[in-house]
């Protein structure tokens, strides 16, 4: 008996109107979605974003690195607001909502891990928008001074005028005290000396001002003006206030310096006592041991 084989063919199924317009809901949904994304992304690129840079130019015109970080930042929103926009134009909003509970558990996972760098960027954003702190200002904080290089979403860098650059989270410059000495036209330069109570303090006054005249560093308007401050316990300690112009952190120290130095010479010269030396009343025995 033999055996007869039948080859089988497999005929292809054709593709035809019937099962195009099975795959139609998601094509439209796919169009929905592209329309979506596209209006959210053109609408930042044309509107938006143009005014977040002329924003940024003008608050923060010498620090362009910050300006690209917070423009990149703000296309990486943007483009996760057009994803949510587009899913939710293409009728997925109810996915959305189904994980919302989940998405909102990571997003805090996330928050409380990084809460410190978040917390350093927001304050970086609030730094670059405000008008009165820039590249380049003199500034002291709670554990030093100096001139800022650099402002970063994260941390600000800083030179020091020993010639460090420190670097300081953001987030202690916007949470404690700052201090910008020299932040609008002139700036004053405050020094300190004592002298011997036995000196004439109205002539040494005279002698403070006149070398703060003489210097061509130092301008003549505002005038130079010199105070006593206090009365300390073994000196009496006056205060000069005089006024530059631009300083930067090497040329404040050598303005000081030559101040310094030209008083010293002037007051030597005039017979009166710079700080004079410390003086203490003792009590009590001396015993002296040897032969007798």
């Amino acid at each position: 008996m033999l055996a007869v084989v039948i080859p089988l063919t497999t005929v292809p199924p054709e593709v035809g109107p019937n099962e195009l317009a099975e795959y139609w809901p998601l094509v439209l949904r796919a169009l929905w979605f592209s329309a979506g994304f596209i209006a959210v992304v053109l609408l930042s690129q044309l509107l938006i974003q143009p005014a977040l840079k002329r924003t940024l130019r003008r608050r923060n015109r010498n620090n362009p690195t910050v300006q690209n970080a917070i423009l990149l930042y703000f296309q990486v929103v943007v483009v996760l607001l057009a994803v949510l926009v587009g899913i939710s134009i293409a009728g997925y909003g109810g996915l959305l909502s189904d994980s919302a509970l989940l998405i909102s558990a990571v997003a805090l996972a996330i928050g409380v891990a990084a809460q410190e760098v978040i917390g350093s960027i927001v304050s970086g954003i609030a730094l670059v928008l405000d008008p009165e702190f820039n590249v380049g200002d003199y500034i002291k904080w709670a554990d030093g001074e100096g001139i800022v290089q650099s402002i970063a979403l994260r941390v600000t860098r800083v030179e020091t005028p020993d010639g460090e650059l420190v670097t300081i989270p953001n987030t202690i410059l916007t949470s404690k005290e700052l201090t910008r000495p020299y932040g609008r036209g002139n700036h004053r330069v405050v020094q300190k000396i004592k002298l011997a109570y036995d000196d004439d303090v109205e002539e040494t006054i005279d002698n403070l001002e006149a070398v703060a005249k003489s210097m061509d560093m130092i301008l003549t308007a505002p005038a130079p003006a010199v105070y006593v401050d206090e009365l300390g316990g073994n000196a009496v300690i006056v205060r000069v206030h005089y006024w530059i112009e631009d300083p930067t952190g090497r040329d404040l120290f050598a303005v000081r310096s030559a101040y310094a130095s030209a008083v010293k010479q002037r007051l030597e010269t005039a017979g009166i006592t710079i700080s004079p030396a410390s003086e203490h009343n003792l009590q009590g025995r001396i015993g002296v041991d040897g032969p007798v």
